[in-house]
């Protein structure tokens, strides 16, 4: 695989290559490497796997990754097909790479995904403390999650709830949960679709992921990483089917990818973490430009767990339709920490469902914005944050923003942002709000 680094260096600048001109946005971030393979390659077909859609392929998938990885690593080939297969572990130094034409679906059988451990289900596609791993590629991954999510009737027609009743599973509170081996899933034993766990030097690169069990990408504490040119699509029912979701790490970017999905579109989370452990926020230099967002409960999504803090994250040139909240930043009390110098600019929004711009510190929580509560580490902070030329068509609110008594919302910097709306601005507990350049254009009923 050719070698491509994304140069990124010098003094508060971030130089990005955005519609074939630079874009200069104020982060200070280190370079980030792209992984790099050797010229060895395997393909599954040699390890016994039958592109028939009936075959199950687990062990091909396995034998070849092992095969790969013993020889100092490469790239293992998904030819096209219909490669039917229960989880896939990868390995350091592999490049799963799928065809195009190649459709991977993951199994029904839940049992497949038992942990050897006995805690929550292992996930389609996972690797822990590896180094050096891509997935690449034009192929499509299709986790097989509704036989795992619970779907909310509200959400339905009437044919599609039908549909589900003759499934045989069961409805608690107006919702649907599948059934499997007899017995139903509960929302805790749900999985990640993409599971990477304290890795470093990672990239997707051009797949397709979809009908994820829960979220799609979920990596947590991982550093140097790529996320480009991949779509991720769920039903817009699906629930909590988050598209991409960073839990933590540092030095990421994520670049030209279109969502669809069913919760949280680009989402940052941050929890307890190893670079929290050491004083820095636990998620840290992330920049994200050229995505587009379509139904997805918020277009880029800070939150809800900020606990182990948050620092220098940008967003450039997005595109966010038709979905619940456009920027949507969330937390509340015993699940927030720091979040500061975040940079958002020259986003395009339509038709955004309620709040154009959303700030919210009682996520979850019954609002009460007039009692104040002790300060501790995990009370949230929103501050200094940059938001430029953002412009919308279409919305329920503009801007809302809800503070907490004993830390308001502050230094929040708006220039050149433009939203058409039914209703106006609100905020609470706040302070040093720039709002010279935010310009509120009521709908016509």
């Amino acid at each position: 695989m050719k070698n491509i680094q994304l140069k990124l260096v010098g003094i508060c600048a971030f130089l990005l290559c955005l519609q074939g001109k630079a874009q200069t946005l104020p982060l200070n971030m280190p370079e980030v490497k792209e992984p790099v393979f050797s010229n060895k390659s395997v393909n599954i077909k040699d390890f016994g796997a039958v592109g028939d859609g009936q075959t199950m392929n687990s062990e091909a998938f396995k034998k070849a990754i092992e095969n790969c990885a013993s020889h100092g690593g490469g790239t293992v080939i998904i030819p096209a097909g219909l490669w039917l297969t229960g989880p896939i572990e990868m390995k350091s130094n592999i490049n799963l790479h799928a065809d195009k034409g190649a459709l991977v679906i993951f199994s029904r059988n839940h049992d497949d995904y038992a942990s050897s451990t006995g805690s929550k289900s292992v996930s389609p596609i996972h690797g822990d403390g590896l180094t050096n791993i891509a997935i690449t590629g034009d192929g499509i991954f299709d986790g097989s999650g509704d036989t795992w999510r619970p779907v909310k009737k509200v959400k339905t027609t009437a044919n599609q709830w039908n549909d589900l009743m003759s499934l045989g599973g069961k409805v608690k509170d107006y919702t649907y949960f599948p059934k499997e081996s007899g017995h139903i899933i509960h929302n805790s034993n749900r999985t990640y679709m993409v599971n990477f766990n304290n890795c470093k030097t990672v990239l997707l690169d051009g797949p397709t992921f979809q009908n994820s069990p829960s979220f799609v990408f979920c990596p947590h504490d991982c550093e140097d990483m790529i996320v480009r040119n991949i779509k991720v699509l769920n039903e817009w029912w699906a629930q909590n089917g988050d598209g991409i979701d960073i839990s933590s790490g540092k030095n990421i970017i994520i670049k030209n990818c279109f969502l669809n999905v069913g919760d949280d579109g680009i989402c940052m989370k941050s929890s307890k973490s190893p670079l929290h452990k050491n004083g820095e926020a636990g998620l840290q230099n992330v920049a994200i430009s050229d995505c587009v967002v379509y139904h997805a409960h918020g277009g880029f999504v800070i939150g809800s767990n900020t606990d182990g803090g948050m620092h220098n994250i940008s967003v450039n040139n997005c595109n966010f339709m038709y979905t619940d909240v456009g920027l949507r930043f969330k937390s509340a009390r015993g699940r927030g920490g720091l979040v500061d110098n975040i940079y958002v600019k020259d986003i395009y929004m339509k038709s955004i469902a309620h709040e154009a711009i959303l700030f919210d510190t009682y996520y979850e929580k019954e609002e009460n914005s007039d009692v104040r509560e002790e300060i501790t580490e995990r009370t949230p902070k929103f501050t200094s944050f940059y938001i430029e030329n953002v412009f919308c068509n279409g919305a329920e609110q503009a801007l809302r923003m809800t503070g907490l008594p004993e830390i308001p919302i502050e230094n929040i910097h708006f220039s050149n942002v433009k939203i058409s709306a039914k209703a106006g601005n609100i905020l609470k507990n706040t302070k040093d709000i720039d709002l010279k350049g935010f310009t509120y254009i009521k709908e016509k009923n």
